[in-house]
């Protein structure tokens, strides 16, 4: 680890103190399995010589399963995370409880939607199972060259874009208990992004350049962590039409928000590398923008196509 990024560890372990403990008196504890349909469970074959499973079964839209899942098998690389962050953080003080408590937390995120994708048949469980072996055995290998700095700022974008697409799909799903229990998820994914958020704000008082120059890295290089999935390409699409994620929600309610919070874009007194870093944030921003704006067109254009079809296969 670089000396200056020691140097920042220590001057911020007060903050994560006292963000760590605003977090504890905030945060509501809540228990998985009381967010799953289970007397809609039944056994599925093999073992047990249960119903095999098919796609009828599911009572959830298409863009909603394969969000779920992505959510999931997102999810279910916690193990990788939390040792990558470990290596930057450390396991010691406040950085360590909250490492922990971050773990802990997010757990009960891919208890609950596997408990309830399995439960309620919405999705394949040997496809499933055969993507999470695929997806662990892989793992996750955070940047060698990312400073704590770096990682402070994507976990903030990340907690944040995690808690909109959950949110999003839960409400695309058509089925109540399951908009129910991602709308509980989604509460902890935004305490979780304003922990790191706030983390940023000190960040910004004593290291601004450097802060500056994560920020401009990482907005205009952001991805889920989840892009690694076989088949994220597809169901992205998939719900970027639905209006699950997409480039105007990036930018609207997870970027801007951010940025506009921490007034990133109108800081003052910045040296040569952080003015240039955030002249070129601001660039990126004002072509994300452009580019939200034509996605926008196609999917109007996508949907109303999907309208009209579907009109006419009524009157048929």
């Amino acid at each position: 680890m670089r000396d200056e990024d020691i140097r920042l560890l220590h001057t911020l372990e007060d903050a994560v103190a006292e963000e760590l403990n605003r977090h504890l008196g905030t945060a509501q504890s809540w228990m998985p399995h009381e967010y799953v349909p289970w007397d809609q469970g039944r056994n599925f074959n093999g073992v047990l010589d249960g119903e095999e499973w098919s796609a009828h079964q599911s009572k959830i839209s298409e863009a909603a399963r394969l969000s779920l899942v992505i959510n999931l098998l997102t999810e279910d690389n916690l193990p990788s995370y939390h040792h990558s962050r470990a290596e930057l953080f450390g396991l010691q003080g406040a950085w360590g409880e909250w490492l922990h408590r971050w773990t802990a937390e997010e757990g009960r995120h891919s208890i609950a939607i596997r408990d309830y994708l399995l439960t309620s048949r919405s999705v394949d469980p040997v496809e499933l199972e055969e993507l999470r072996m695929t997806q662990l055995s892989k793992g996750h290998e955070a940047d060698a060259s990312a400073s704590i700095l770096h990682s402070m700022v994507y976990l903030t974008v990340q907690e944040l874009a995690t808690r909109m697409a959950h949110r999003n799909t839960g409400s695309a799903s058509g089925d109540p208990i399951c908009d129910q229990m991602m709308a509980r998820i989604a509460k902890d994914e935004n305490l979780h992004m304003l922990f790191y958020r706030n983390l940023l704000g000190s960040a910004l008082e004593v290291a601004p350049d450097r802060t500056m120059v994560a920020f401009k890295d990482i907005v205009t290089q952001f991805r889920m962590p989840g892009h690694s999935i076989p088949g994220f390409q597809r169901a992205a699409r998939l719900v970027a039409v639905e209006g699950i994620y997409n480039l105007r929600i990036h930018h609207d309610d997870v970027l801007l928000p951010i940025l506009r919070k921490l007034r990133v874009l109108d800081l003052g007194g910045l040296g040569t590398e952080g003015a240039a870093a955030q002249e070129e944030l601001g660039a990126y921003l004002s072509e994300l923008s452009t580019r939200a704006t034509r996605f926008d067109e196609v999917r109007a254009a996508i949907l109303s196509k999907k309208t009209a079809l579907a009109e006419s296969g009524e009157k048929q």
